[in-house]
């Protein structure tokens, strides 16, 4: 297992921690994303990590944007 935190931009509410929670979590290997709009942090764990331009597209689809890791 491997934890990575990224830096998301314009999550402003629990709607917005739960789209990509749900986007980041389909990802294959993924087990766990924690998100929390308030510091804009995106916690995945993972047994394989996806690679960051996965990450960034499902960020994308859920209607925000990968920064970069935390």
């Amino acid at each position: 297992m491997s934890t990575i935190t990224y830096k998301v931009s314009g999550m402003t509410c629990g709607h917005c921690e739960g789209a990509v929670r749900s986007e980041i979590g389909a990802l294959p290997g993924v087990t766990e994303v924690s998100a929390a709009a308030a510091t804009g942090l995106v916690t995945v764990t993972a047994e394989e990590q996806p690679g960051d331009e996965a990450v960034a597209a499902a960020v994308d689809e859920a209607g925000y944007e990968l920064v970069g890791r935390a």
